[in-house]
């Protein structure tokens, strides 16, 4: 990019492509060092890591941002030692690198948000980076001793060697970018033996000498058992801001490499190694440099680029959300229209032949496969979300004196890009309340007879057509009694109030509660978890609590793949169409007269293979006129909730099943209890998708309905092995119990 000059508008273009790159970099980074704590890397993970420092460096450098360029000199400089073997992994120099890696975070987003951030900011990191270097230096000054070069490395390799010749002639934007020609030739004597010889013979008298223009170049024997892809590849960042010519000059032996070091001052003020080999041949001129690089300016990278999507199996391109999320909607228009047809084909209408239904059929595969392409580009492991959990556990269970480990399962499970965006925060939040006030200390832990370690475990998977996350900890539980306390006290609850298990549980979701016993910095059970609800429910999912007292608890979020296409079973209820979930259906039957029981404490259920399973009367929840009300004479509709358990729905009739398109209604109307959005049908109708694990808390005694109102409750009140027994009515008016 030398010598082009850019509008505001692709300035700004190319400030946005580096600060998604940022993220990503910063992604890989933190979850690499965290790996750091627990094993010793090896030379692909510190490769890994250095690289995503430079780069970020490297950008920083292209946009002004010098407060980072030169913390991420500092940083890059350790990761050098650390790759050499120079510096030894230890637990410290761990600590150290995650520190400076929060560090950077921080520095890009302050960068990206326009924040300037104190001179002095990170200094206590940067002391640290500078002593772990001077210390491996021989206490020499650390600006100075990190740019010194030692005896080049051995190759190691033993297949063919070749000796290339390399010319490399920096530009000023070079260095004006944060780049170091000295670490690029550290970079290259990794791939071999090399003779280097610096060519200083541009360099004018001290009064002519402009300290941001480029006197020096290099001329590079390296023999090596490497390809030219791979020599081109160390120079992969710095391509446009240099002359770079690689050549073959012959099959050989190890070049010797004994050289000697002289310090010069470079162009930026700070003392360089010149690498100078007695008899060596002639510096390459300048000029003659600049004529060959010429040949071939761009195809290192292509080159680059090709193989490494060949020894990745598989590339990737950038693509605007906004576009993904434009295609996303013409294809849900698409699947509309689809409908629509289908429709007129089913009704019969004129013009409509044997020809054109197969037409139709064939229509409707086609855009089903292109549904289920597009709607994969959005989708994304929750990997990204979860590699940021070991940090945060890391940090404050350090700041607590609690020892805590975290497990994570699942991290490969995919899921809706916008659902990714919107985890992290509930997520985090929850971790923050099992290390807090969910794990005990370890003293307390071993007086109850468990292991000082605590665990927490997250864990993604697939259920049906949602993922099912849970945040698990093995520390003290939830003590009801003092949460329906607190609740009454609060006047949450009246004085009164029977409450099941579940139901206490649940109330930790109310606005405000806590049972803390003291305020921290960190959290407080129940503070914040109904903005964690909200969260969850705006995403069309539901969390749900299990706590065990003394053994630990449990929380569920059950969140839609996707928030663009259902696949749904149409049913009918008088005049009405509504749509169920197909991955919630378990089967359909028509009851007879003695599968059909009445609870002596209101509601009704059905018997089905020994298992008694609640019946819900969806015609009466939505007051849905002329619907069939004898559960003998319609259908049941058995359907399975997030948790195992099951309830079932009286309908008139399944119309068929369908794929429709998602709207949200709550951009225009107030949330609808048992509706989780709305579509549109083939034939121009509006149907309202309903909600399952809401419809059952719908139909639940009205005792419990003030505690579901003020708390929204979303949990499947049923399936628990704790649930009360209630006894069941037969037809002879006896009484029998059944768990519901």
């Amino acid at each position: 990019m030398s010598g082009q000059s850019f509008g505001n508008d692709e300035l700004a273009q190319f400030k946005r492509t580096f600060f998604e790159e940022c993220t990503e970099l910063l992604a890989d980074l933190d979850e690499r060092l965290a790996l750091m704590q627990e094993e010793v890397a090896d030379s692909e993970a510190l490769n890994a890591i250095f690289r995503a420092v430079h780069s970020i460096k490297a950008g920083a450098g292209a946009f002004g941002f010098m407060q980072l360029v030169e913390f991420a000199h500092r940083y890059e400089a350790l990761l050098d030692h650390l790759r050499d073997g120079a510096i030894p992994q230890t637990k410290h120099v761990a600590d150290v690198l995650i520190r400076a890696g929060d560090i950077l975070a921080a520095m890009v987003e302050a960068a990206q948000g326009e924040v300037a951030l104190d001179a002095s900011y990170g200094a206590d990191v940067r002391a640290d980076l500078d002593q772990i270097l001077s210390e491996i230096q021989g206490g020499g000054d650390t600006e100075t001793n990190a740019h010194q070069e030692t005896a080049p490395e051995q190759s190691g390799g033993s297949g063919s060697r070749q000796t290339f010749s390399i010319e490399f002639r920096p530009h000023s934007v070079l260095f004006r970018h944060g780049n170091d020609p000295l670490l690029l030739i550290r970079e290259l004597k990794r791939l071999g033996d090399a003779v280097v010889t610096c060519d200083y013979s541009q360099l004018p008298h001290l009064t002519s000498l402009e300290p941001e223009d480029s006197y020096l170049s290099w001329s590079i024997l390296l023999a090596t058992d490497h390809g030219e892809d791979e020599i081109r590849e160390v120079f992969e960042f710095v391509e446009d801001d240099c002359d770079l010519k690689v050549t073959v000059v012959a099959q050989a032996e190890a070049v010797d490499a004994d050289v000697e070091t002289a310090p010069v001052q470079d162009q930026s003020g700070q003392e360089a190694a010149v690498q100078q080999k007695p008899d060596a041949p002639e510096p390459v001129e300048p000029a003659a440099i600049s004529q060959q690089s010429s040949t071939a300016p761009k195809a290192p990278a292509e080159a680059g680029s090709k193989q490494a999507a060949a020894q990745g199996g598989m590339s990737s391109i950038r693509v605007d959300l906004e576009r993904v999320d434009r295609l996303v909607n013409v294809v849900g228009e698409l699947v509309i229209m689809q409908s629509m047809q289908a429709q007129q084909a089913s009704d019969g209408r004129p013009g409509t032949t044997g020809m054109s239904l197969q037409g139709h059929e064939e229509m409707a595969r086609v855009i089903r496969e292109l549904q289920e392409c597009v709607m994969a580009i959005r989708m994304q492991p929750v990997k990204s979300v979860f590699a940021r959990m070991p940090r945060l556990v890391r940090e404050v269970s350090g700041k607590l004196g609690k020892q805590i480990r975290l497990i994570t399962e699942g991290e490969q499970t995919e899921v809706d890009k916008t659902v990714i965006e919107e985890l992290a925060d509930p997520l985090t939040h929850m971790i923050r309340n099992a290390i807090d006030h969910g794990i005990e200390d370890p003293d307390v832990r071993v007086e109850n007879g468990k292991k000082p370690l605590g665990t927490i475990k997250l864990s993604a998977r697939h259920a049906g057509g949602n993922i099912i996350i849970q945040v698990t900890d093995n520390g003290k539980g939830i003590n009801r009694d003092t949460l329906l306390k607190k609740a009454v006290e609060k006047g949450i609850v009246p004085s009164d109030a029977k409450l099941s298990d579940e139901e206490i549980d649940d109330l930790i979701f109310a606005p405000g509660f806590s049972t803390a016993q003291s305020v921290t910095d960190v959290s407080g059970r129940g503070v914040g978890m109904d903005v964690v609800r909200r969260n969850i429910n705006n995403l069309g999912g539901r969390i749900s609590v299990q706590s065990s007292f003394g053994k630990g608890t449990r929380f569920t979020l059950t969140i839609p793949l996707t928030l663009a296409v259902l696949d749904g079973m149409l049913v009918a209820l008088g005049a009405e169409t509504y749509i169920l979930p197909l991955t919630s259906i378990v089967e359909s039957f028509r009851p007879t007269t003695e599968q059909f029981r009445a609870l002596a404490g209101g509601g009704e259920v059905v018997a089905m293979r020994g298992e008694y399973i609640r019946l819900i009367r969806i015609h009466q929840l939505f007051n849905v006129p002329d619907a069939i009300s004898d559960p003998c004479k319609g259908l049941v509709v058995v359907t399975e909730t997030a948790n195992g358990g099951k309830v079932a729905l009286l309908i008139d009739e399944l119309i068929g099943q369908q794929q429709v398109v998602i709207k949200s209604i709550q951009e225009n109307f107030d949330p609808v209890p048992g509706v989780s959005g709305a579509t549109i049908l083939g034939n121009g109708r509006v149907a309202l998708i309903l909600d399952i694990e809401q419809l059952k808390m719908l139909q639940v005694p009205a005792h419990r309905e003030v505690v579901a109102a003020r708390t929204k409750l979303s949990e499947d009140l049923g399936s628990s092995p704790s649930s009360p027994a209630v006894p069941l009515t037969n037809s002879d008016g006896s009484q029998s119990p059944a768990t519901v």
